[in-house]
């Protein structure tokens, strides 16, 4: 039987999150937009309540804004989505507070949801879509941020896709490496297929509108 209170539940974890320079890169000369190495990647220590991972999730930064990498790997079929119902489509929740304000349980203005969509748009909806999310119960609303600033690229690979993507310290309300080095963070994969992993507590608590469940990430450079 498991237990009531998720064993993730007890554990507040700053991740490291490495400067790395070379970010975005130039689509029309390299296969990726971003490449990330391990040390970008958020433990979820999925094992200590017995869940299994089926995706890969890095975060790097500069000062230019934050890089973003999600692999997902052993699918069946095609991502699948409707950027009309982004909450539904097969991608990655990113959270991000600029602020590490985590006392409260309520959002502010540097609170963020983004949707990074493996499909959902295009004409025939099979397309990589991203978008960005009011939260609930927020005392303040994020500004929206012009998304056509945001860089983002998904990679069809065997059994899974990759989304990379660039979001420019303008899309991020209060992004300051050196006056506030650490940032609140959280995410959410959602896959149709595959089901949902998250950085710690899932459905049963409620990450998306409540900043103190999120993690903690640490700019650090060098």
């Amino acid at each position: 039987m498991p237990p009531i209170v998720p064993n993730r539940f007890l554990v507040r974890v700053a991740h490291p999150c490495p400067f790395v320079k070379d970010v975005p890169r130039d689509p029309d000369e390299d296969d990726h937009l971003v490449d990330l190495p391990e040390a970008a990647r958020l433990d979820n220590f999925a094992a200590l309540d017995g869940a299994k991972n089926f995706a890969d999730i890095r975060l790097a930064w500069n000062d230019f804004g934050l890089a973003v990498q999600c692999e997902v790997r052993g699918k069946e079929q095609p991502p699948a989505g409707d950027a009309d119902k982004p909450k539904s489509a097969d991608g990655l929740w990113l959270f991000v507070d600029t602020r590490d304000a985590r006392a409260g349980h309520r959002a502010s203005r540097f609170c963020h949801h983004f949707l990074l969509l493996a499909a959902g748009g295009g004409a025939d909806k099979d397309e990589p879509v991203v978008s960005q999310a009011k939260i609930n119960r927020a005392q303040q609303d994020a500004p929206a941020a012009n998304l056509g600033d945001v860089l983002f690229r998904l990679g069809r690979l065997k059994g899974g896709y990759r989304l990379e993507a660039f979001l420019p310290a303008a899309a991020l309300h209060g992004f300051d490496p050196q006056e506030h080095p650490r940032l609140g963070v959280y995410y959410c994969v959602r896959d149709q297929e595959l089901g949902d992993q998250f950085l710690g507590v899932g459905w049963d608590f409620p990450f998306a509108e409540d900043p103190s469940l999120w993690a903690v990430l640490e700019l650090v450079k060098g």
